[in-house]
Order: C-alpha cells, then sequence, then structure tokens
C-alpha cells in the first residue's frame, strides 16, 4: 500500500501560528463581546470568560492545522496527524466543560446569595 503524503510546502512554525491565532481570535470574540456588554445582552464577566474562551479555542485550532499540515507532508504523517487532530478537539472540549462547569457554579453562588 502507498504511503499518503503531501507537499504541503515547507514546514511552517507552529507556535508562530498559535499566537497570531490567538490574537485574531482575541479580537474577534474581544470585540463581539464587547459589542453585546454595551448593548446589555451579556454581562461583562461573561464577555470576559467568553472571550478568553474563544481566544485558546482559536489558538488550539490554528496550532492543531498547521501541525496536521506539516505532518501529512511526511512519512507516516497520516497516524501523526489523526492523532493531532484528536488532541486538538479533545483541548478544545475541554475548554467547553471547562466553561460550562464555571458558569454552573456562578449561577449556583448566584441562587445562594439570592436566598
Amino acid at each position: 500500500m502507498k504511503e499518503l503524503s503531501l507537499n504541503t510546502g515547507a514546514p511552517r512554525n507552529v507556535l508562530a501560528h498559535v499566537i497570531s491565532s490567538g490574537i485574531a481570535s482575541a479580537l474577534m470574540s474581544g470585540t463581539i463581546n464587547y459589542k453585546k456588554s454595551l448593548n446589555n445582552e451579556i454581562s461583562k464577566s461573561d464577555a470576559l470568560r467568553d472571550t478568553i474562551k474563544k481566544t485558546s479555542q482559536g489558538a488550539i485550532v490554528a496550532g492543531t492545522a498547521i501541525s496536521v499540515t506539516n505532518q501529512l507532508s511526511s512519512k507516516g504523517g497520516l497516524l501523526k496527524a489523526l492523532t493531532t487532530i484528536s488532541i486538538g478537539m479533545a483541548g478544545i472540549y475541554a475548554l467547553e466543560v471547562l466553561d460550562e462547569t464555571i458558569s454552573r457554579k456562578n449561577d449556583e453562588k448566584l441562587i445562594e446569595e439570592g436566598e
């Protein structure tokens, strides 16, 4: 069976893409959440939490995508690429679970304070 290998050009710097995509995600989500906060659609603390979550997720996605692209051009890269995708997905999922847990605890705290 022929090994899958793609010519994706020169390997890219994963860390540089993680940083630049994190900045881009922060700009995008921060601006959207700022607008929502000004319109009283979301609290300032929820806006900040959502911005941090989406910034982190954007950085994970970019790092994963660039790493997968680099791996697909190397021998045995398909298995490495699939493993990297799994790790990236796990990171995004973990941030979602963490955000839900924090949100639930904040809601419970508000209920306790209201009683």
